[in-house]
């Protein structure tokens, strides 16, 4: 029997009661409608790369979505617009966009997951969003039973937020059409981590294929590039959500922590740096006899880490004491990022 721990990026997670293997849009309507009709619990699941599920795994049906294509139509007026489906490694898309010159989602290499689950979370890194590059996503609406498209102005995209995550499980993403530049030159680098590997001023625009690079390196460096012998890529990316505060909030935090004010009158600040400094540091975790199976990465603290025998209330015990650990020194109280399934904080 297939457990979800093989299909998910920190490797853990019981079994499901029911697997359907997606390789169309329509299996996936199919599926859906099916386990809806039936009012079965039904769970999706793209390159699992964000998920955390429990160990008595999942009682319903879970849909893997594995359609393939993309279809691109350029014009030297309004760029590229290119159509993908869900499937998609998000990564293997970014490496074609590069390498066509279709300028603007270099900052968003080395993502995990598939490309139905971007818009989701509105992914960024470095500078980056989704929703920059976003021109419409094509849903099925389980509410209405039927296709429903949006415009990237009826997303409601924020910060790792979109109206698909505030309307959990509604829609089933089918394609993403996204709209870039041509060209072989990046977008303006937005990101001051970026720009110094890059040595270039912020806002400078240079190869997308020099960015790609940098920012591969830089995840590398983060122990946030796949890597199945690298047990510090078994994670599911970053673990918490950076908070944002309202002002007086932020001003509570001591001097030296970082702060970068937000288009809404909030105050975003790092939980990386709120974890390291509630005395977290890389690699922290381990049970009382010596043994390790889940820790913080020993690359980056945002990250937790499967060391090859966790389970998830491993994960979970070492994400409660950190979330505690920082609310009682800081009195922040940190949000995670990847979507907890049969499990909870």
């Amino acid at each position: 029997m297939t457990t979800l721990g093989e299909l998910t990026t920190l490797r853990v997670g019981g079994p499901a009661k029911k697997l359907v293997a997606a390789t169309t849009e329509a299996e996936i309507v199919e599926a859906v409608r099916e386990a809806d009709t039936a009012g079965e619990p039904l769970l999706i699941i793209g390159g699992g790369s964000n998920l955390l599920v429990g160990d008595d795994g999942f009682d319903g049906t879970v849909v893997r979505i594995a359609t393939r294509g993309l279809d691109a139509d350029v014009s030297t007026c309004s760029g590229a617009m290119i159509t993908i489906a869900a499937g998609e490694p998000w990564d293997d898309v970014v490496a074609h966009a590069v390498g066509e010159e279709w300028s603007g989602l270099e900052a968003l290499s080395g993502i995990p997951g598939l490309v139905g689950a971007t818009p989701i979370q509105n992914v960024g890194a470095y500078g980056a969003e989704i929703s920059q590059t976003l021109a419409s996503v094509r849903t099925y609406d389980r509410q209405l039973g039927q296709q429903k498209t949006f415009a990237v102005s009826d997303c409601g995209f924020g910060y790792r937020w979109s109206r698909f995550k505030a309307e959990p499980g509604r829609y089933v993403i089918l394609s993403v059409t996204l709209q870039t530049r041509l060209g072989d030159l990046s977008a303006p680098v937005g990101y001051a981590q970026l720009a110094q590997a890059l040595e270039v001023p912020i806002g400078t625009r240079v190869k997308a294929a020099a960015v790609r690079e940098a920012v591969l390196e830089l995840r590398r460096s983060k122990g946030m590039v796949l890597d199945e012998h690298d047990h510090d890529t078994w994670s599911a990316g970053s673990f918490f959500t950076n908070p944002v505060l309202t002002p007086d909030a932020a001003a509570r935090l001591p001097e030296a922590a970082p702060r970068w004010s937000q288009a809404d009158g909030g105050v975003k600040t790092s939980a990386a740096w709120l974890i390291e400094h509630a005395g977290f540091e890389k690699g922290y975790g381990g049970n009382c006899d010596g043994t390790p199976p889940a820790t913080l990465s020993g690359k980056h603290t945002l990250a937790l880490t499967n060391r090859g025998t966790a389970t998830a209330e491993d994960l979970l015990r070492l994400a409660r004491e950190v979330r505690a650990g920082v609310l009682d020194r800081f009195g922040v109280e940190l949000v995670p990022e990847p979507n907890l399934v049969n499990c909870a904080l």
